[in-house]
């Protein structure tokens, strides 16, 4: 019964994570930053904020999480605003890997039917 409950509240924050970064958070820095996922404990103390941005650079990726970390107390603020919790979970963001790692994969696939064509 609790499992559905996590669930839930890691929707929550991510539907309302995405909306603040999009309405309220200036920073430069966490443009074009895409909200991937959530991950809660059972507990709901603390959740992991998985995030993807489209730039490959190594230097863009530490800017975002660099700005995601800068705007965390707004973000948890905003979320104790719009989500009823009897606390509002520690946030921490990670970069979530699975989409360059996809990117890579469909290049190595157009690779090799180049190379059977040719």
């Amino acid at each position: 019964m609790a499992h559905y409950r996590i669930g839930r509240v890691s929707q929550e924050i991510q539907k309302e994570t995405t909306d603040i970064l999009m309405k309220r958070v200036r920073d430069p820095r966490v443009q074009g930053v895409t909200i991937t996922g959530v991950n809660v404990t059972g507990d709901l103390q603390q959740a992991t904020i998985y995030y993807s941005i489209l730039s490959d650079t190594a230097h863009d990726g530490e800017k975002a999480q660099q700005g995601l970390e800068k705007a965390s107390g707004l973000i948890r603020k905003e979320l104790g605003q719009r989500i009823r919790l009897y606390k509002i979970p520690e946030l921490t963001f990670e970069r979530d890997e699975s989409v360059q790692y996809g990117n890579r994969i469909d290049q190595l696939i157009d690779q090799l039917h180049r190379q059977e064509r040719g």
